[in-house]
């Protein structure tokens, strides 16, 4: 069956001399692989941040004003943050170079007239290289000579069965795009799954298809994280505010106590206690935890800034082979020539014509097979014992394969059950057409068996038949055709649904996501493939009416096409550019070469780690490890998990600090004892800094969260309904700690006295602020029985520290504290207790709006 290996004196090939110009003039066989992301290059890049910088611009001028405690707190949550990002990514990059292919696959070419096998980066245009069953093709070539070849090359089409190649006498000076059958090409990356051949390779590296489409990848822009845009929006904007306060301290403490020097270093110390610093610390940590989380579940994030748009994804494209299906051909009908029907996992194979027809497809097939097709009839066969009872043994010869032909989409094989027995078994398989030609079937027969057959293919079934004879002795016949066949049935085969995509789909529906294939494969198989996921029934587009629509109309077709179909890579890019211009989200899934270029176009681009090509995971921004399409639904629920938790912490950030301005000014404005130094705001930091950045991280998601519609793509981090309420919160707040702090210096308590009142009274409110924004969409108590072991640990601190300033004679006179009694600190506690109460009455006006 293979080729003589011995290459005729026609085909001597490329000199070596020859060869190595070419090398040195077109370069090597390979596609330009982006630099690896150091440790080093990726602190480099965290570092570059505009938010992380302001961080730490803020904690280098704490450092020179010499407020060491607040430059340290600043410094250390920086280094924190940069180092969760950079050991999440570098552990990404190390898992993604693990997966990567590091070595060249060989080749085996003709040069000097010899046979040489040489790595696969070293072929050069014009070489003749040598086929077999199993190899992998080095470049794009023609087909020069070939028996009986068939290659997949579905990582370049999507399509999952493989395509016959037939070698042509007509040498044209170009190449054909890939895709179809009885072409005389043959495609870098592609699988021979049959046969063999000789074939001159006519392009290499970027000139090769799948080099074309590695290079437009250099052409697409990838789409900027908006969250990061929004964040360095209200960084300014609070700086702005916070600039304002500091100005009108500095003024209002020069005018009424005449100290200038003093109100000077009030008012940077106010301005400076309102930086922002704990926005762009919860952005960064937000992310790179959440990368952590993600990765849990078996999905990498190879840019923490795509974990922001999972959550507002409207549209989710998938490839269908290798992300929807399996990309491994199974059997799933058996057909008798009765019309009695068997499909696996219904019932129990009984009848002996569908064991007998399983045995023979799997006599037909190679003992040891590449073809996806072949090894369907064997898995087959190991999983409901076809042929059983005379599959081929050890004492079970095969001597003589008669191969499919142009002419007749049919082969045979021949085998010999013993050695001591003249009789012979023949076992026939191919399109059934031909098999009912090999069958002498009448025309009635013939037009049953092409009703059988269209029906199966309205179901997306590859359909091929079987026959058998027999044949009593030796000379074997010279064809195929000779034999004396018997029709016995219809076998249909199809790259089977993963299980988990029929739910996946179904929840992306609740969350108001609209799925949507894009595959090169027919547009029968697609319709069914898509019906049995449970797609919605919209309409179904071919690349040829991609093709003669203008892109203006494409966009009005892309909302109610659920399917596309013979979908080339380049319309691939059009479908998602199309979607991004009709104000779509877009993820985009895939596993092939052909997918990279939308992968990248896409908001987030989701390739598959385990199937997927370097070319498509380096063009993603997320891989699915377990190459599960289930995978992208759980990362989409964590992503709106995030989202939701990160509007909660920046609600309590903007919260938190109305009552810390308002009671710095408070002093200055009505001329009363300073309550705040910069301890105090440093302490208060070491509260909200944690709270914001680790509590509401770890927060769980809304019970919501997957029903409903995502968020509206131009929707603000910082909705004003979010900063109203906000505001409420520390408005409250302000106003009954303030009143403490008024009333107590009404009935004379010493200036220490009143701090201790005043402060503890600020931070049991804080503390309320904490467990009022747990949730927005669900009470208190619902919110209280949801686990957060980071909270309780952080308010045992607190509590421990707030002890501690009162009995340890230090620390008192540290925070200059004076002694609190029982009746003050239950006063406190009244205080934190009224603000949780009042707000969660409040709660309700406001929920329907935060929720949104």
């Amino acid at each position: 069956m293979n080729i003589d290996h011995t290459p005729s004196e026609s085909i001597r090939g490329l000199s070596e001399a020859v060869a190595q110009a070419r090398l040195k003039a077109e370069g090597f066989n390979e596609l330009p692989r982006p630099d690896r992301r150091t440790p080093l290059r990726i602190v480099l890049e965290v570092l570059r941040e505009p938010m992380l910088a302001l961080l730490l611009g803020g904690g280098f001028i704490y450092l020179v004003l010499g407020d060491l405690k607040e430059a340290l707190i600043l410094l250390v949550f920086a280094s924190m943050s940069v180092l969760i990002t950079v050991v999440q990514e570098t552990r990404t990059e190390r898992v993604l170079e693990a997966l990567r292919d590091l070595t060249s696959p060989r080749a085996l070419v003709i040069r000097d007239g010899a046979r040489k096998r040489i790595a696969g980066r070293e072929v050069v245009r014009g070489d003749i290289v040598v086929l077999s069953e199993g190899d992998r093709v080095p470049a794009d070539a023609m087909l020069l000579q070939g028996r009986d070849m068939q290659a997949d090359e579905s990582l370049l089409t999507g399509e999952s069965v493989p395509v016959r190649k037939l070698a042509s006498g007509d040498h044209p000076a170009g190449i054909a795009r890939p895709g179809g059958d009885d072409l005389p090409y043959v495609y870098s990356g592609a699988l021979i799954v049959r046969g063999s051949g000789i074939a001159e390779v006519r392009a290499t590296g970027p000139r090769s298809e799948i080099g074309k489409i590695g290079q437009s990848l250099y052409m697409v822009e990838t789409e900027p994280p908006r969250l990061q845009a929004q964040t360095a929006r209200l960084v300014r904007l609070s700086a702005i505010g916070g600039a304002v306060v500091s100005v009108a301290a500095v003024v209002l403490y020069g005018v009424f106590r005449g100290r200038w020097l003093d109100a000077v270093l009030n008012g940077i110390t106010i301005g400076m206690s309102m930086l922002p610093e704990e926005f762009p610390v919860v952005l960064t940590v937000f992310m790179a935890m959440g990368a952590w989380r993600i990765s849990r579940a078996r999905v990498l994030t190879r840019r923490a800034a795509a974990i922001e748009t999972l959550g507002s994804a409207t549209v989710l494209c998938t490839d269908k082979t290798g992300t929807l299906t399996q990309n491994r051909m199974s059997i799933v009908e058996l057909r008798l020539r009765s019309g009695d029907v068997f499909r696996p996992g219904e019932a129990p194979m009984s009848p002996v014509g569908f064991r007998e027809l399983a045995t023979y497809g799997l006599f037909a097939s190679a003992p040891e097979p590449f073809d996806p097709m072949e090894k369907a009839f064997h898995d087959f066969a190991q999983a409901h014992r076809a042929g059983h009872e005379g599959e081929p043994g050890p004492e079970w010869k095969l001597v003589r394969t008669y191969g499919l032909r142009p002419e007749l989409l049919a082969m045979t094989q021949l085998w010999q059950p013993d050695e001591r027995k003249v009789a012979f078994v023949a076992a026939a398989k191919g399109a059934p057409e031909a098999i009912a030609i090999l069958c002498r079937l009448d025309a009635a027969e013939r037009t049953a068996i092409r009703q059988a057959v269209d029906a199966m293919a309205d179901e997306g079934l590859r359909v091929l038949g079987v026959a058998k004879a027999s044949h009593a002795e030796s000379p074997w016949p010279e064809s195929q055709r000779d034999f004396q066949f018997e029709f016995i049935g219809l076998v249909g085969l199809a790259d089977p649904l993963r299980p988990s995509v029929p739910a996946a789909v179904s929840e992306c529906r609740s969350a108001g996501i609209r799925v949507v294939m894009i595959t090169g494969d027919y547009p029968v198989t697609a319709r069914a493939i898509a019906r049995q996921a449970g797609f919605d029934d919209g309409e179904l587009l071919t690349g040829e009416d991609i093709d003669r629509l203008q892109d203006s109309e494409l966009t009005r077709r892309t909302r109610t096409a659920s399917v596309f179909a013979r979908i080339m890579p380049e319309q691939k890019l059009r479908i998602v550019q199309a979607l991004k211009a009709d104000g779509q989200i877009v993820a985009m899934t895939g596993d092939g070469v052909n997918d990279a270029p939308s992968l990248k176009a896409a908001h987030i681009g989701v390739a598959m780690g385990g199937r997927g090509t370097d070319v498509a995971r380096e063009a993603s921004s997320i891989v699915l490890l377990d190459d599960d399409f289930g995978s992208i639904v759980t990362a989409i629920r964590l992503g709106r998990r995030i989202y939701d938790n990160l509007r909660k912490a920046m609600g309590f950030i903007f919260a938190v600090h109305v009552p810390i301005a308002g009671l710095a000014l408070l002093p200055l404005v009505f001329g009363l004892p300073i309550i705040f130094s910069p301890i105090h705001i440093a302490f208060l930091e070491m509260i909200i800094d944690p709270v914001c950045s680790l509590v509401f991280e770890a927060e769980t998601e809304e019970d919501a969260v997957m029903r409903r519609p995502p968020r509206q793509p131009a929707e603000p981090l910082f909705s004003w309904w979010l900063i109203g309420w906000s505001l409420l919160q520390g408005a409250l707040t302000f106003a009954l700690v303030a009143g403490i702090f008024v009333i107590a210096l009404q009935r004379g308590m010493p200036e220490d006295e009143v701090r201790a009142l005043s402060f503890f009274s600020l931070v049991f409110a804080i503390i309320s602020l904490i467990f009022l924004n747990r949730s927005f969409s669900t009470s208190l108590i619902t919110a209280l029985r949801r686990p957060n072991a980071t909270l309780a640990w952080i308010l045992l601190t607190i509590i421990i520290i707030l002890g501690l300033s009162l009995l340890w004679p230090w620390l008192s006179s540290l925070f200059r504290f004076g002694p609190l009694h029982l009746d003050d600190l239950t006063v406190t506690v009244a205080a934190g207790f009224a603000v949780l109460v009042i707000l969660e009455l409040l709660k309700p006006l406001w929920r329907v709006r935060l929720r949104s």
